[in-house]
């Protein structure tokens, strides 16, 4: 927005910091949310209710809505196969949930599940609330943006490429291919056999190649190797369960990002200091 020299000055606000919730306080971002985050209707009938899960260590959140069992929106037989795909997929990354099933009971897919994916910050993020003509600011510790997890869905793709034979194909995605740095046992091709005098002794070895951190094969399998180790950590890290609240409930949490001192801060930063602590100029 260009200002102009002619423009009126409406209002002066001061300003109130407050850092209570320090690196508590998160933006949840949901790109491909077109409705409010609620459990539908019948689900809340029936007891049910948003729940979540964090992953401290490796700042991972997940957020479980329940889906609208009504018979006139919900398959009840594709359930049971979609629910069946989650509970494998869970026990392979090991994230069961700590519901049991019954010997005669078959899970099904009630849920709907938004896994979050860390925004990095460039600069310093704030949340600004205008309160009593006060404008008040508290610092953002971590924006999440959340989206919905369907990896069931490889587990059911793998399985019935597998009952069509198909398994073998080019496009499997059982795993990650091999890392080219860590070589198996090298195997000497077959020959034709020779007559008993032209044997010799052979010796094979394997030998790993070493890494190298520019752009060629050796850097490219570093930069795997880490991703891996970072897939790994996420999966052997064990969720903790958390309460979510929805905007109702949440009232009192929201008045700890108020500042309630009036005592009057004195920047001890020149202007020139400012200006050379931003990045770019």
């Amino acid at each position: 927005m260009d200002l102009d020299e002619n423009d009126e000055l409406v209002s002066i606000l001061p300003i109130h910091f407050c850092d209570a919730l320090a690196t508590n306080l998160q933006i949840h971002q949901f790109p491909h949310l077109t409705r409010p985050l609620q459990a539908p209707p019948s689900a809340v009938l029936s007891g049910k209710r948003i729940a979540a899960r964090i992953k401290p260590e490796t700042r991972r959140l997940e957020i479980h809505v329940p889906i609208d069992t009504r018979p006139e929106v919900y398959n009840s037989e594709k359930s049971k196969e979609l629910g069946a795909g989650r509970v494998e997929d869970d026990r392979g990354k090991n994230q069961e949930r700590k519901e049991k099933y019954k010997d005669d009971e078959v899970p099904r897919l009630t849920e709907v599940r938004l896994k979050s994916e860390e925004i990095v910050h460039r600069g310093a993020h704030v949340l600004g609330v205008i309160r009593d003509g006060k404008l008040h600011l508290h610092p953002i510790g971590e924006t999440h943006q959340f989206r919905p997890t369907l990896t069931y869905l490889d587990i059911l793709s793998r399985k019935s490429r597998r009952s069509r034979g198909t398994d073998s194909d080019s496009d499997s995605d059982d795993g990650p291919p091999p890392d080219p740095d860590e070589a198996g046992p090298v195997v000497a091709p077959k020959k034709e056999k020779k007559a008993a005098g032209d044997a010799k002794e052979v010796h094979v070895s394997a030998r790993k190649s070493e890494d190298q951190s520019g752009p060629g094969q050796g850097g490219l399998s570093a930069v795997r190797r880490e991703m891996l180790h970072i897939i790994r950590a996420e999966e052997d890290e064990q969720w903790e369960d958390l309460e979510f609240r929805d905007s109702g409930e949440s009232s009192a949490d929201l008045e700890a990002i108020f500042s309630q001192s009036d005592e009057v801060l004195d920047c001890s930063t020149n202007f020139s200091a400012f200006l050379k602590s931003i990045s770019g100029l």
